[in-house]
């Protein structure tokens, strides 16, 4: 465990001296400033070099690669998103007390980057918690806009366990499911992944017309029981339009 740290350490090490230089760094100063033979930092930079941290010159020199843009872009959005989701986030609590979500899919799970409840509009303790995508109403939204091949992959990677009576686990139905959530614009998790809850969820676009996030409320079968399903699934869908409009998304 130790040596890990230590590689993780070094590889930070060599990504900031790449990012204070405007032109490309050696090996030989890379190793002479993080005071590691040029082997070890050799094969350090084949592993950035690999997974796109960086890349080497023609100059043999390195440079930072297009990875790092690509995280950097995803820090940005996210940032723009949680300023622009807030204030939206805030007023669905407000007219109707349920739990108000704004989540992701990282991989095969949901993962809450906002999330409202009834502790006097604070951030929930589960906020940053994974579920499985493919029982909930944020992750059926995401995973109706991937292409067929992509979604395959996920259900290649991920087999559909059954978690509940009402958990999809055939992969036809749940892709033919799935086509019907992105006919509808919006999607519930119907005690699918715990019996007594139900969430309903909405696609946030972004200016690309990519779906990024999206909007759920959740609560007990009682809160959002059959005929307030609708007057909550309208909500959701106008919050997530709202906040899709603010992102450049145009319809």
């Amino acid at each position: 465990m130790a040596d890990n740290v230590r590689s993780v350490d070094r590889i930070l090490d060599l990504m900031e001296i790449l990012a204070e230089e405007r032109s490309p760094v050696s090996l030989t100063e890379l190793a002479s400033r993080t005071s590691l033979s040029k082997t070890t930092v050799f094969r350090l930079m084949q592993t950035l070099c690999n997974r796109e941290y960086a890349e080497k010159t023609d100059s043999a020199g390195y440079v930072l690669g297009p990875k790092i843009i690509e995280l950097a872009g995803y820090y940005i959005e996210n940032l723009e998103l949680h300023t622009i989701a807030r204030p939206f986030l805030a007023d669905l609590y407000s007219e109707y007390k349920l739990t108000v979500h704004l989540g992701k899919v990282i991989e095969d799970k949901v993962i809450y980057i906002e999330l409202i409840d009834r502790k006097n509009l604070r951030k929930s303790d589960e906020e940053g918690i994974g579920v499985p995508a493919y029982t909930s109403s944020i992750g059926k939204c995401l995973l109706a806009a991937l292409s067929g091949r992509e979604l395959d992959e996920l259900l290649y990677k991920s087999p559909l366990k059954k978690y509940t009576s009402n958990t999809i686990s055939d992969a036809a139905e749940y892709k033919r499911h799935l086509r019907k959530v992105r006919h509808d614009g919006w999607a519930i998790d119907d005690e699918e992944y715990l019996i007594g809850r139900r969430c309903v969820g909405a696609p946030i676009f972004d200016f690309k017309g990519e779906a990024v996030a999206c909007v759920s409320v959740s609560g007990d079968i009682y809160e959002l029981s059959d005929e307030r399903i609708p007057l909550i699934r309208d909500a959701v869908i106008a919050t997530a339009e709202a906040i899709s409009k603010r992102m450049g998304y145009i319809s």
